[in-house]
């Protein structure tokens, strides 16, 4: 056998850092290629992020999975809490956040968001016997609401910002219990997530009351920290998943209507 001179073995050895240092970057978890991309999420939010056993389910769960398949991204998705996964974006932990959020000017300024995936209003979860019928009737009420969220931001500008009458909690699953225990007479929250709740228990003889002209429209996105270039290549994947027909069967699976794609499109 030849013997090697000591600079062979050196541009050798060399070449073989090189090599294993430019493999995926240090993100290739399968060995086919693709990045694996962190996803924070909150879930505690029901239909759309939740926890079954250990395995974090739900619709956005579903959609962002087909959105990476389309852009050619694992995805590792960790149930940080809500308040959490904001720091982890603009730290720049996470590469990407879904959970029922929507875009607005104020979190604009500190994350970029996709295009919008999801149409959402704030209705009020009340007792099937309550008076309140409308917006008008939650300003002498107590209210329950997840903190940082725009149903606390609706009940705020109700209420007033520092009315001891709003009631702010960890996520909606307390603020629901907090009415169930009678701590509060109503729930502000996503339109889908009272909804269900209401559907899935029956036995709790709750309602929801809508108030199109209390609360607006709003549209969620998936969020990145400012400036990250996966926002451009979810765009289009999002887009490909809505042309597909894959958005609308999610959809359809989840919530058993049919969604409007082109109202999503035409926020673009």
């Amino acid at each position: 056998m030849k013997k090697f001179s000591l600079l062979s073995f050196v541009l050798i050895f060399s070449l073989i850092l090189a090599a294993c240092g430019t493999s995926g970057n240090g993100d290739d978890a399968n060995g086919e290629g693709k990045k694996t991309l962190k996803v924070v999420t909150d879930a505690a939010y029901a239909p759309f992020e939740y926890l079954e056993g250990d395995k974090i389910v739900g619709f956005d769960i579903d959609f962002i999975n087909a959105v990476a398949e389309e852009a050619g991204y694992e995805l590792n998705i960790v149930n940080t809490g809500w308040d959490p996964l904001f720091v982890e974006i603009e730290d720049e932990i996470a590469d990407v956040a879904i959970s029922a959020i929507t875009i607005n000017d104020d979190r604009k300024q500190t994350y970029d968001f996709s295009v919008p995936y999801f149409l959402s209003t704030n209705k009020i979860l009340v007792p099937e016997n309550s008076d309140i019928k409308g917006a008008a009737d939650l300003t002498d009420k107590v209210v329950a609401v997840q903190n940082g969220t725009t149903g606390q931001e609706a009940v705020e500008g109700l209420l007033g910002t520092n009315s001891s009458n709003i009631k702010k909690f960890e996520n909606n699953n307390l603020a629901i219990m907090e009415l169930l225990s009678g701590g509060a007479d109503a729930v502000v929250a996503d339109n889908t997530v009272v909804e269900e709740y209401a559907k899935n228990n029956p036995n709790e003889k709750l309602v929801v009351v809508e108030d199109t002209d209390a609360f607006e429209s709003e549209y969620y996105g998936l969020m990145f920290p400012k400036g990250s270039e996966l926002k451009a290549e979810f765009d289009a994947a999002i887009n490909k998943v809505f042309e597909s027909g894959k958005y609308a069967e999610i959809y359809k699976e989840w919530f058993g209507s049919d969604p409007d794609v082109e109202n999503l499109k035409a926020q673009q």
